[in-house]
C-alpha cells in the first residue's frame, strides 16, 4: 500500500473515531499527524509543524477574544439593536445585510477570512437575541464573502486571473467574477428559504428597542420561526433564547423594553472594532496579530469587563481546526494532494478529469488554502485544456466555485471562524450542523458547477 493512500485512510479513520466516540477531532489529528508523518512520511517534528496554521490560530483567538470583551461589556448588544434600527425592524433582512456587506468587502480587496472575522461574530450576535439560526446566518456571511471574493480587483480574483495569464490560458475577469456571484447567491436564497427565512418575513417588523423579550414584538419563543431553530444549535438546547436582563447601564423602556446607551467602554470597543477594519482593510495589517492587541488595550483600560473574555476564547474549536489543518499539512508535505491531482489529471476522458479535479478542489479546500489548490488544480488542467475539447473559462469558473463555496467547512478559515464566533450555542451541535452542510456542498456543487460551467463548453 503507497504511503499516500494510507494516509487518506488514516484520515477517514479519524474522521469515524471522532463522530462515533465523541473525541476532539483535532487532538485525534495531532496524533495522526506525529503516527503518520514520523512512521509513514518519515518527517522530523519540525516537519510535522510545518503544516501547524499559526497564523490561524492568532485570527481565531485574537478575534474571539476581542468580541467576547464586545459582549462582556455590552457593544454588540448596541450593536445588534443599531442594525435593527437601520432596517427599520425588519429582522429578515438583516441576513442579506451581512451577506451584501461582507461581499463588498471582499469585491474591493479584503481577503476573504478577514471580511468572515469582521462580520461574522456581529451576524452572529444578532442571530443569537433574535432568535434566528446560526447556521443561516454564518453561512450568509461566508457565501457573502465568496460571492465578492472573485472581482476583477479583489485578491482570490487577481491571484486566479494571474495563474490564468501565466499558463496562457483564454480567461474572462467578468466571467468568472460573476459565475462566483450568481452560484452564491442562489445558495444563499435556498438557505434563506430552509433555514427559517420564510418564518423571519411572516414576523414583520420588531421593535429596536424589545430586547428579544417574548412577546415584544414577536421576537422572543412565539412566533419567532421556533422551526427555524430547530435543529441549528440555537442556545444549548434548540429553543429561542430567554428574556434578555436589563444591564445596569440600560435605560429602561417601560412596557417596550430597554434602550441600550453608550458607555466610555462601549465607545472604546466600537473604536477597537472600527479600528480592526481599517488595519486590516487599509493597511494590509494581519487580523489576528491587530485583534489581540486592540483586546489587550480594552483589557487594560476596563479590566472588570475582560476578565472572563480569555475563558470566552474559543479553544476547542482552536483545538479542532488546528488539529485538523496540521495533518492536512502533513498529507501536503508527503505528496498526497499532488499525487491525487496527477492521478485525475491523467484521465484520458477530459470531461470526467474535469469533473474528478472539480471534486479534489472542493474535498482539499474543506481543509486547505481555496486559492493554493486552485493554483495546483489549474496548472493540472491544462493538459486537457490543450486538446480544445474542454473551454478554459468554463472550467476555471467552475475550478473556483468549486473549491471556495465550500469555505463554510468548519475545517476551513471562514468555517473555523462562525464556529468560533457564535456565542450562547452548542458548539458540538453547530460543528456537526456545519460539517453536514459542508458534506451537502462538497457533494452538490462540483457536479452543478460542471454541468453549468464546464459541459457547455465556455471558452
Amino acid at each position: 500500500m503507497s504511503p499516500e493512500l494510507i494516509s487518506i485512510l488514516v484520515l477517514v479513520v479519524v474522521f469515524v473515531i471522532a463522530t462515533t466516540r465523541s473525541v476532539n477531532m483535532g487532538a485525534l489529528a495531532f496524533a495522526a499527524a506525529f503516527g503518520v508523518g514520523t512512521l509513514v512520511a518519515d518527517l522530523d517534528a519540525d516537519g510535522i509543524f510545518a503544516g501547524f496554521p499559526g497564523d490561524l490560530f492568532v485570527v481565531l483567538v485574537g478575534v474571539t477574544y476581542l468580541f467576547a470583551i464586545a459582549r462582556a461589556n455590552g457593544t454588540t448588544d448596541w450593536l445588534v439593536h443599531a442594525a435593527v434600527r437601520l432596517v427599520r425592524g425588519r429582522v429578515a433582512l438583516i441576513p442579506w445585510v451581512m451577506f451584501a456587506l461582507t461581499g463588498a468587502l471582499t469585491a474591493i480587496g479584503a481577503v476573504s477570512p478577514a471580511a468572515v472575522a469582521i462580520v461574522a461574530p456581529i451576524a452572529l450576535s444578532f442571530a443569537t437575541r433574535y432568535s434566528i439560526s446560526p447556521l443561516l446566518m454564518g453561512t450568509m456571511v461566508v457565501h457573502g464573502a465568496q460571492a465578492g471574493g472573485f472581482s476583477p480587483i479583489s485578491i482570490y480574483g487577481s491571484i486566479v486571473n494571474g495563474i490564468v495569464e501565466r499558463e496562457k490560458l483564454p480567461g474572462s475577469e467578468i466571467g468568472l467574477f460573476l459565475a462566483s456571484l450568481v452560484a452564491n447567491l442562489l445558495i444563499a436564497a435556498a438557505l434563506f428559504a430552509v433555514l427559517g427565512g420564510r418564518k423571519l418575513w411572516a414576523r414583520g417588523a420588531v421593535a429596536p428597542e424589545d430586547g428579544g423579550v417574548p412577546g415584544k414584538g414577536g421576537t422572543g419563543s412565539t412566533g419567532t420561526g421556533a422551526d427555524a431553530n430547530a435543529g441549528t444549535g440555537a442556545g444549548t438546547g434548540g429553543t429561542a433564547p430567554a428574556a434578555v436582563a436589563v444591564r445596569p447601564d440600560q435605560e429602561t423602556g417601560g412596557a417596550e423594553g430597554t434602550g441600550i446607551r453608550l458607555t466610555p467602554a462601549r465607545i472604546a470597543t466600537l473604536a477597537a472594532l472600527v479600528a480592526l477594519v481599517v488595519a486590516v482593510l487599509g493597511f494590509d495589517l494581519d487580523a489576528g496579530l491587530t485583534a489581540v492587541t486592540l483586546a489587550v488595550v480594552l483589557s487594560t483600560a476596563w479590566p472588570d469587563d475582560s476578565r472572563r473574555a480569555v475563558g470566552e476564547i474559543a479553544w476547542s474549536t482552536v483545538l479542532l481546526i488546528c488539529g485538523v489543518l496540521t495533518y492536512v499539512g502533513v498529507l501536503e508535505e508527503m505528496g498526497t494532494i499532488t499525487w491525487a491531482g496527477e492521478g485525475v489529471g491523467g484521465i484520458g476522458v477530459p470531461l470526467l478529469a474535469a469533473v474528478l479535479l472539480c471534486y479534489i478542489g472542493a474535498i482539499v479546500s474543506a481543509f486547505a488554502s481555496s486559492v493554493g489548490i486552485m493554483g495546483a488544480l489549474i496548472p493540472l488542467a491544462v493538459p486537457f485544456l490543450a486538446q480544445g475539447e474542454i473551454g478554459a473559462v468554463g472550467m476555471v469558473a467552475a475550478l473556483a466555485v468549486s473549491a471556495t463555496v465550500v469555505d463554510v467547512s468548519p475545517f476551513s478559515t471562514n468555517g473555523a471562524l462562525v464556529l468560533a464566533a457564535a456565542p450562547d450555542v452548542d458548539r458540538d451541535r453547530f460543528f456537526r450542523q456545519l460539517m453536514i452542510y459542508g458534506g451537502i456542498v462538497v457533494a452538490a456543487v462540483p457536479v452543478l458547477a460542471w454541468l453549468v460551467l464546464v459541459v457547455p463548453g465556455f471558452g
